[in-house]
């Protein structure tokens, strides 16, 4: 499952520093986890979800869902 998660920090008003600074998750640590090569092996993680959720102060259900829903590549 590889997700078009570029497009869904743009459609949703987000940068990586943004998240970075809401979550208190390192800008480095999320920027290399947003920008690396997605793979059966290799999607988004558990923190990845969490950062934005908190950005966005809603629930990582919430974000998960709508990643799946619009997101999917």
């Amino acid at each position: 499952m590889q997700i078009d998660i570029k497009s869904y920090l743009e459609d949703n008003h987000l940068t990586i520093y943004v998240i970075s600074k809401k979550s208190g998750y390192g800008y480095t640590t999320l920027h290399k986890s947003f920008n690396k090569k997605q793979s059966s092996a290799t999607s988004l993680n558990l923190r990845d979800i969490e950062a934005i959720a908190k950005a966005q102060d809603t629930e990582m259900w919430k974000v998960l869902r709508e990643l799946e829903l619009h997101y999917l590549k």
